[in-house]
């Protein structure tokens, strides 16, 4: 025991330091923000917080894994973000959802969080100011493309300034005690779409109803006696709702992808992500020409996407994803050629590449 005694006091010790430097980081912390105020430069800097963290993992010599110190700085990030100003954050409601979840994960608690109804009233509250930035799903790894976010990038001004990748796990929540109860599935479309497979083979005979989002469907779930939703576990914990089944998504690997929208650009971080929109001429073998740019600069896509340009018909607009940051050389010889050869360009933002924790 003596022995004991005598580690416990080592850790005491260290941790005694611990929170010293920890109080003399938020002090420096507030200096920075006043910084920031003073000069107009944005609140939240994805680049700097992930060269942060390669850093210290650079230096890292254990036990502590390269995982646990990106943990340990992202939950840092998080407090010391609100300290001083909590970060306003629109997302796409209500709470419970999984973009809720997904700002959650990003921005930590001390945010303050503004539920919007659509995407198109959390890009107006960041353009007007209500919000400093808002988080918008953009594309799911089963269900594909949200269409909707990227028609909004078309008109307006904002950029990306980060991604998250968040995986998704779907619950069946209900009042009801068993499966056989379950007359009618309330939910949000994807989410269906996600779980198509385990409702035909549990509830074949349940009727499906499509609802705005999946906190709406927890929420009409709870007010009948045969009901069920198809939510998050976070819902069920804050609507106070029982859960039926667990994981009941089709595919294991299912990840939904979310964009952090904002009014600025992020720096470099030499793992960054780049998202353009091309409105291309009508002529012949134009998106051919466009895509050859890319491969000549070596330069790996990572998605395309098409979408009406909504001024003409048969009149396309493309969107480009890939590796890379806008201030990279061979990235601005690339969008120096495609301007060219394009009606028009528009950076939507190069930000770092995100993992699945966020």
């Amino acid at each position: 025991m003596k022995r004991m005694d005598e580690v416990r006091k080592k850790i005491d010790e260290i941790d005694s330091k611990l929170l010293d430097l920890l109080n003399t980081r938020a002090e420096i912390v507030k200096e920075i923000a006043e910084i920031k105020k003073e000069k107009v430069l944005p609140p939240f800097d994805p680049s700097r917080e992930k060269k942060i963290i390669e850093e210290l993992s650079r230096k890292n010599r254990g036990p502590l894994t390269d995982k646990d110190i990106e943990l340990i700085m992202e939950t840092i990030f998080k407090i010391y973000r609100g300290m001083f100003r909590p970060l306003r954050i629109s997302y796409l409601g209500p709470e419970g959802t999984f973009t809720h979840q997904a700002a959650l994960k990003k921005f930590g608690e001390k945010s303050e969080f503004i539920p919007c109804k659509t995407i198109d009233h959390i890009f107006r509250d960041v353009e007007q100011d209500r919000a400093d930035y808002g988080v918008v799903p953009i594309e799911n790894s089963i269900e594909g493309v949200v269409t909707h976010t990227l028609d909004m990038f078309v008109e307006s001004n904002l950029n990306i300034t980060a991604e998250i990748l968040l995986d998704v796990h779907h619950y069946l929540l209900s009042k009801a005690k068993s499966l056989r109860d379950i007359k009618k599935v309330y939910s949000h479309y994807q989410a269906i779409g996600q779980c198509w497979n385990w409702i035909v083979e549990n509830l074949p005979d349940a009727k499906l109803i499509e609802t705005e989002s999946t906190t709406t469907a927890v929420k009409m779930a709870k007010k009948e006696k045969n009901a069920a939703s198809i939510g998050s576990l976070i819902a069920a914990d804050i609507y106070n709702i029982g859960v039926l089944a667990e994981r009941i998504e089709d595919y294991g690997e299912n990840i939904t992808r979310f964009l952090v929208i904002g009014k600025n650009f992020s720096g470099k971080t030499g793992k960054d992500k780049t998202s353009i929109l091309v409105s291309i001429k009508d002529k012949v073998g134009a998106l051919h020409d466009i895509l050859l740019h890319f491969k000549n600069n070596s330069i790996n896509l990572t998605r395309i996407e098409s979408r009406p340009s909504k001024k003409k018909a048969w009149d396309y607009i493309f969107f480009f994803d890939f590796i890379g940051h806008k201030d990279d050389p061979s990235v601005k010889n690339v969008l120096k050629e495609i301007e060219k050869e394009s009606v028009f360009l528009k950076v939507l933002g190069s930000y770092p590449i995100g993992g699945k924790d966020g």
